[in-house]
């Protein structure tokens, strides 16, 4: 079905929690929040996904967006013990996890449109207007989630405790 191997499926439905736990951590905290529950299956999750990709990529960049996101989300989850970082860590954590969220939509929103509906998907072409339409969405989500996120971050962080 779709096109997708057995060890498609395993990266495919290992990686797909990811998105909806991001969705609740941007809605409920307004980042994703490494030390939380959600975090860490998200963390699970993410790392199903990055490290699966190798096993499955047929695009030539798929490996490299595997890498960064993995760079990414370790760095993510580690900086926040880097007590030298001060407030900085917390920026810091905000921006790569988010990175993480954008290069899993990117490709998932990709293979999604060129693949769906099975036998007759919307993309069949890596440069049509409906998959770069799609990805440039998601660039600006990205620049104004961000945006936003360090906003919030800057304002919880001048409040008075």
């Amino acid at each position: 079905m779709f096109g997708i191997s057995p060890l498609g499926w395993l990266h495919t439905l290992g990686s797909l929690p990811a998105i909806p736990l991001a969705i609740y951590m941007f809605a409920r905290y307004g980042r994703i929040a490494a030390r939380t529950t959600a975090g860490a299956f998200y963390f699970i999750s993410m790392l199903i996904g990055s490290l699966t990709v190798f096993l499955v990529a047929h695009q030539a960049a798929s490996p490299i967006i595997g890498a960064v996101t993995l760079c990414l989300l370790l760095a993510g989850y580690g900086v926040g013990h880097v007590t030298a970082l001060g407030r900085a860590a917390r920026y810091l954590e905000t921006i790569f996890l988010s990175l993480t969220a954008f290069l899993l939509m990117v490709p998932a929103v990709s293979e999604t449109l060129r693949r769906v509906p099975d036998g007759n998907p919307f993309v069949t072409d890596l440069n049509s207007p409906i998959l770069l339409g799609a990805q440039a969405a998601l660039a600006v989500l990205l620049v104004v989630g961000l945006t936003v996120q360090m906003v919030r971050l800057r304002r919880q962080g001048s409040r008075p405790a």
